[in-house]
């Protein structure tokens, strides 16, 4: 993998990412849970205190599992673009990739091996299809920096430039099936309207769960 999610701010849930309680919310208590580019630890942790998952993970830096290993998380150093593919079918309840899609080689290699060792991926990703980022492209003149994508185009470790209606048609060409798909607006708050082009175009970022269709 080109790089991992960036380290979450906290790790108790007031001060969590809010993608982060979203994507806490979307599984069950007491299951099997891999996140695939942990980073520091603050998801695998949160999911850990607040609904006893059997918690895993994999992370490209060697920071992020010291990070992780320090806090008695089990994480283990790996490239998803590369290491997935050793996982055994239905190994976890859930498969997770916070942050991190648009830094893979291969976004539909790893969400394929996802939903194959996974009964359930979780996604989270920053939509480059909102409209600032439009606007600042067509406008500026220049690839954007948001709060969400802090980084120069020189140094960005998005490789992918994924927007949600592109993921979506994604998820459709490897025959999953959308569990339960929620668009977040520049404070973190879930957009009431539904309408694909709404989503794409006022969501900064979005959180599907997957399924394989049966």
């Amino acid at each position: 993998m080109a790089q991992q999610h960036q380290p979450a701010e906290a790790h108790n849930a007031d001060a969590a990412r809010v993608d982060l309680l979203l994507v806490a919310d979307m599984v069950n208590a007491n299951s099997r849970v891999l996140d695939v580019g942990c980073g520091d630890g603050a998801l695998l942790r949160l999911l850990s205190e607040e609904k006893g998952v059997d918690a895993r993970g994999i992370e490209l830096s060697q920071r992020g599992v010291n990070d992780c290993v320090a806090k008695g998380l089990s994480v283990i150093q790996g490239d998803a673009d590369a290491d997935l593919a050793a996982y055994p079918d239905d190994a976890f309840d859930y498969v997770i990739l916070s942050q991190t899609l648009q830094a893979t080689r291969q976004p539909r290699k790893v969400l394929e091996h996802m939903l194959r060792i996974g009964r359930h991926a979780i996604v989270s990703f920053p939509n480059f299809g909102h409209w600032r980022i439009r606007v600042q492209v067509a406008l500026g003149g220049h690839m954007p920096q948001t709060r969400n994508l802090p980084y120069s185009w020189y140094e960005t470790p998005n490789i992918h430039f994924c927007t949600i209606q592109d993921f979506v048609g994604l998820v459709q060409a490897i025959d999953a099936r959308i569990e339960r798909g929620v668009a977040l607006d520049r404070f973190g708050t879930p957009l009431n309207y539904s309408a694909p082009w709404i989503w794409n175009l006022f969501g900064e970022q979005g959180v599907f769960r997957l399924t394989r269709k049966r």
